[in-house]
């Protein structure tokens, strides 16, 4: 098998999850809130990534040598995925894939401000894109303004890019294992004072349980196959094979909650998905 191939195989299970993630967060929100959600994903987090740590041997590996560093990465992925999962339950299942697809596109953007990276005409060109997609879904002119929803879905592209920045610089001294370790422990300590501020902590029945299992599960399975997809082959290979999360929302968004497709979204996520090819393409021409 080749590496693109294999690449697409690990791609298959990162938007699998990430579906299963999707359909799990709305499946549990009737009874949670976000905060409460992120407690226990957090709770099943550590438990596997400690086991994994414990079973390889590899408890050396996590180091507090950045620990300034996780604890701002955590906070920006703690805040984008609450509101992700607050957007969940208030707009399209679809709707919300495509304005998370924006998060490359703010990673470009933010690069040259947080990393010293060269902002280019090219990035300047795909950000203008992407925002002409985000106007097109959100359609503001026709709302009185934008949503709770798509806001909240809008932020946590932000926060996810934030995020992958902060993981950019933390993978030049640290292993997926150790970034890991942390994003599960420190948001763990993240959702206990958030979900406890108010005193009242809902605890899971049996029937929400499984469905909490597999947001904790899904949300590790997701990103160790993005990572190992990314290991195999270029991102310019692989990222675009991420786009196909959206038609597999669509249809079950479609056929689980009656959520229908229209023009708008076709259209402004074609701009979006559009410009992230453009900016990968330009990545690619550059480092070759």
């Amino acid at each position: 098998m080749t590496p693109t191939l294999r690449a697409a195989f690990w791609m298959t299970g990162a938007i699998a999850s990430f579906t299963a993630m999707a359909v799990a967060g709305r499946a549990v929100s009737h009874a949670l809130d976000t905060f409460e959600v992120m407690l226990y994903r957090s709770c099943v987090g550590v438990v596997i990534v400690v086991a994994v740590l414990v079973a390889t041997r590899r408890q050396h590996e996590v180091r507090t040598s950045n620990l300034r560093l996780h604890l701002l990465r955590n906070a920006a992925h703690f805040a984008g995925q609450n509101l992700w999962f607050l957007a969940l339950t208030l707009i399209p299942l679809a709707q919300v894939f495509a304005l998370e697809f924006t998060s490359p596109l703010w990673v470009a953007a933010l690069a040259p401000v947080l990393l010293n990276e060269r902002l280019t005409g090219t990035r300047l060109l795909t950000a203008l894109i992407g925002f002409v997609g985000i106007l097109i879904i959100a359609q503001p002119w026709a709302t009185g303004g934008l949503s709770v929803g798509v806001t909240a879905a809008g932020l946590s592209a932000i926060c996810f890019a934030l995020t992958a920045l902060a993981t950019r610089k933390l993978t030049r001294a640290e292993t997926t294992l150790s970034i890991l370790f942390w994003l599960t422990a420190i948001q763990l300590v993240f959702g206990v004072i958030t979900a406890g501020i108010d005193g009242d902590i809902a605890w899971p029945t049996l029937a929400l349980t499984p469905w909490l299992l597999l947001i904790g599960g899904a949300g590790l399975l997701a990103h160790a196959c993005l990572t190992t997809a990314l290991s195999l082959a270029p991102a310019s290979v692989v990222i675009p094979m991420d786009f196909a999360r959206l038609p597999v929302i669509a249809v079950i968004g479609a056929l689980l909650y009656g959520e229908s497709v229209g023009v708008s979204l076709i259209v402004g996520a074609g701009f979006i998905i559009g410009a992230n090819l453009i900016n990968l393409r330009a990545e690619h021409r550059s480092s070759g």
